[in-house]
């Protein structure tokens, strides 16, 4: 009796990494945040392993490594295959050189979970390219001043990146600026640096970019454990007003209580010291 190719390639479908991505759609949808379609997310991570051949390649020599780094993307709630969560081929010694998928968190990624933190209303990420205009003097100015010839033919090859956030109260967050030679620092760090599916080298202004607002994160929220920390501060501060109302007036004060504290007491538990 001889093999049927046809249901052999169904087979081998079945069993490849899109399928075991429907096979782990409720482990999936669980990892990901509640503000996140667990079902477009699937179709999306589905989508971007059986629309790319080398990926699918990739996947196919470790399944279980590919299937984690999803698991990364979930738990972050970035969309695999996307800007804010590449999915590259990348060669490993533990497998012989041969290619696995390594996920890779993107600048639109990163600037996702400053929103998401809930600290900041607006993030601003540029490039700045030879023939633009940038002028930023810390001390003096509250954020870069940046012009850009939107209609001129050329605005030469990229010189720089800044990044800062206007927070919800109107505050600005420290700005960052890299020059060239600092990229280019970070990059030389980068493991994937010389693949030639590395985003250094597939898109090469985003990766700039990234090195921009990854260094902003440094400055200002990215988690949804800040706004949860807020929101437990305030139910707190709300009740202790609560207490407080209801609570017998304090003895009035005496003499004694106006009196210099003892120099020998040292610092309250959290309070600040020169």
């Amino acid at each position: 009796m001889t093999d049927n190719p046809i249901s052999n390639a169904v087979a081998v479908r079945d069993n490849g990494p899109a399928a075991q991505i429907e096979q782990y759609r409720d482990e999936y949808a669980a990892l990901v945040p509640s503000h996140v379609n667990a079902d477009q997310w699937i179709r999306l991570a589905v989508g971007a392993i059986r629309g790319n051949k080398d990926l699918m390649k990739a996947a196919q020599v470790d399944v279980g490594v590919f299937l984690r780094e999803l698991k990364t993307a979930a738990r972050l709630g970035l969309e695999p295959g996307t800007e804010q969560f590449y999915l590259t081929p990348r060669k490993s010694k533990a497998h012989r050189g041969q290619q696995i998928i390594k996920g890779i968190v993107g600048y639109q990624g990163i600037v996702e979970l400053i929103y998401r933190a809930g600290a900041a209303s607006t993030v601003i990420v540029e490039a700045v390219r030879a023939n633009d205009t940038f002028s930023y003097v810390p001390g003096r100015d509250a954020k870069p001043i940046h012009e850009i010839d939107w209609f001129g033919t050329d605005r030469g090859p990229l010189v720089g990146v800044y990044a800062y956030a206007v927070m919800k109260d109107g505050a600005v967050s420290k700005v960052v600026v890299l020059n060239r030679k600092r990229v280019m620092e970070i990059r030389a760090k980068s493991d994937s640096k010389n693949s030639e599916y590395s985003p250094w080298n597939t898109n090469e202004e985003s990766m700039w970019l990234k090195s921009a607002v990854r260094q902003l994160a440094k400055w200002v929220p990215t988690s949804a454990e800040y706004m949860r920390e807020q929101l437990r501060a305030q139910a707190e501060v709300a009740g202790e007003i609560a207490s407080v109302a209801s609570a017998p007036l304090p003895p009035q004060p005496t003499a004694l209580d106006d009196a210099d504290p003892d120099p020998d007491e040292g610092p309250l538990e959290g309070e600040l010291v020169d």
